[in-house]
């Protein structure tokens, strides 16, 4: 074995070698996955006649558009160590003006949903003033700016709105589709594999890491802290604001009070995708986490399960996400010291290599 292929592998508790392909298939790195098998065969067996089907199969995808989306708008802010506590109020903000502009004010539907999109775009914007150029904590500065956005919904309308036009064109904006699968599943796609792009292949992407990992040393080599938080909350806002059209498309009406609840379910897949593949915010492992509670939520729902059974799912995975999140980060820095003890323990004295510190894929 080469002296690279060696440095790959990994090791066994019996002291052998292994491919290294075969880590990629762990519980650690991968066990959203297994959960998520788990889940449909625990629910196939319970509920055989209405579960395994192809109608729940298109019902879980479509279902996890929005929710997808919303988590996904959370990944790059949140490898910033920037929490965005607005993005329910904020799109629930948006479902409701798209619905305003078409129904109340009589708006084609290009342009009320131009000037919604905008209107995400905007908030994204306030978000940044008030947490990176006001220098508030982002987990309080969020928090009273999503009130402010309840607040402006609540001055537009305090019941929902419905009416012809969320029904013809617009409407038909979440059903359009190829082979039951909705335009708004794609779109998630298509923002998950650009954020994937982003985050692997970019230099401003490796810098968001770094800024999440240590802002004072990321201000030590040049990176632009303020700049990178600002442009992240700039894109979620962008993010929420698009998903809050393709709500109120699907529900085909506009409601006060929709988008709260999406706050949870959005967390509970970011730091759950967190743990997976790398053990940092990434999209494929946020999409992975948002399609197992979709799954989950489904099987409730279809075996008869109470509603606010669905909503506890999203806690308790939440709460094994945050937990699944430091088991990963206490076993990195213990295999990284028996690395390092192994190493000074060597027959040569134990020349010490760089290379970052154990916490280095850990999620931020």
């Amino acid at each position: 074995m080469s002296r690279n292929d060696d440095s790959t592998a990994v090791r066994t508790g019996s002291g052998r070698r292994r491919a290294p392909w075969i880590s990629h298939l762990s519980f650690t790195r991968i066990g959203v996955i297994y959960v998520w098998l788990a889940l449909v065969v625990v629910f196939s067996i319970w509920a055989p006649e209405t579960f395994p089907s192809m109608t729940t199969v298109r019902s879980v995808l479509n279902g996890m558009a929005v929710p997808g989306l919303m988590a996904l708008a959370l990944v790059v802010p949140l490898s910033a160590r920037t929490f965005d506590l607005s993005i329910g109020n904020a799109m629930g903000l948006a479902n409701l003006l798209v619905a305003w502009l078409l129904v109340v004010r009589g708006w084609d539907v290009l342009p009320a949903i131009a000037v919604t999109v905008l209107a995400g775009l905007a908030m994204g914007v306030f978000n940044g003033l008030v947490v990176v150029s006001s220098r508030i904590d982002s987990f309080i500065g969020t928090l009273a700016t999503g009130a402010l956005f309840a607040t402006v919904g609540s001055m537009l309308s305090v019941q929902t709105i419905t009416g012809g036009p969320l029904v013809g064109p617009f409407g038909e904006l979440a059903t359009t589709g190829f082979f039951g699968l909705h335009v708004p599943l794609f779109m998630m796609l298509v923002v998950a594999l650009a954020t994937w792009f982003f985050q692997a292949y970019t230099v401003t992407g490796r810098r968001v890491y770094a800024l999440g990992f240590s802002e004072r040393a990321s201000e030590l080599v040049g990176i632009r802290v303020r700049r990178l938080r600002f442009a992240g909350l700039i894109v979620t806002g962008l993010i929420v604001g698009v998903a809050g059209v393709l709500l109120a498309s699907s529900v085909q009406s506009g409601s006060p009070n929709i988008g709260p609840p999406y706050l949870l379910d959005a967390y509970a897949a970011v730091f759950l995708g967190a743990t997976q593949f790398g053990g940092r915010f990434n999209a494929w492992g946020t999409v992975a986490a948002v399609l197992l509670i979709a799954t989950g939520t489904n099987g409730i729902y279809l075996v008869g399960g109470e509603p606010w059974a669905q909503s506890m799912f999203s806690g308790v995975v939440l709460l094994l996400a945050l937990g699944a999140s430091n088991l990963e980060q206490a076993i990195r820095a213990r295999s990284w010291i028996r690395a390092k003890a192994r190493q000074r323990s060597g027959p040569r004295g134990g020349a010490q290599t760089g290379g970052p510190g154990p916490l280095a894929t850990a999620a931020p």
